[in-house]
């Protein structure tokens, strides 16, 4: 192996080792909220999937957090009591139900997030738009590759 080819292989390493301690911190503060706010990791999960892409249906929510669907159930019987989120007919298919996040308590979440929100915009303001483009591009292809993975696993 060349000089050239130790050091980017070396240099992907470590891309992926600073993955791993952005996800061993994230995983520490989205713990920390989840306490703060008396819910369980999975609900605050499955609260930021349905803020992200709702209003959503229970089954699509239930595959994109790779939940079984009973599981989903316990769930969002569990934010719909403590007042996250809402249980809607869809508008198009009245027999469907949506859920969707209430603005208050997801208001709640969103200032608990403020810190890290702050210090993200202080890190982006280093870079340009070109590179923060890049950035967010290695990133999605990042999350997609997670995706692919989890999916794989589930299917075994």
């Amino acid at each position: 192996m060349d000089t050239v080819s130790k050091e980017r292989r070396r240099a992907a390493n470590d891309v992926q080792n600073a993955l791993r301690e952005v996800n061993g911190h994230l995983t520490v503060l989205n713990q920390q909220i989840s306490s703060r706010v008396a819910l369980r990791d999975v609900d605050r999960g499955c609260l930021d999937l349905i803020a992200r892409f709702g209003p959503i249906g229970p089954s699509a929510l239930a595959k994109r957090a790779g939940l079984h669907p009973a599981t989903m159930t316990g769930v969002l019987d569990r934010l719909e009591r403590d007042g996250w989120i809402v249980r809607e007919r869809d508008q198009t298919d009245r027999r469907a139900v949506v859920v969707r996040v209430l603005p208050a308590r997801g208001g709640e979440l969103f200032r608990l997030y403020g810190g890290m929100r702050g210090e993200l915009d202080d890190i982006c303001a280093d870079y340009d738009l070109t590179q923060l483009e890049l950035i967010a591009g290695f990133l999605n292809r990042v999350a997609a590759a997670g995706e692919r993975s989890a999916e794989a696993l589930a299917q075994e």
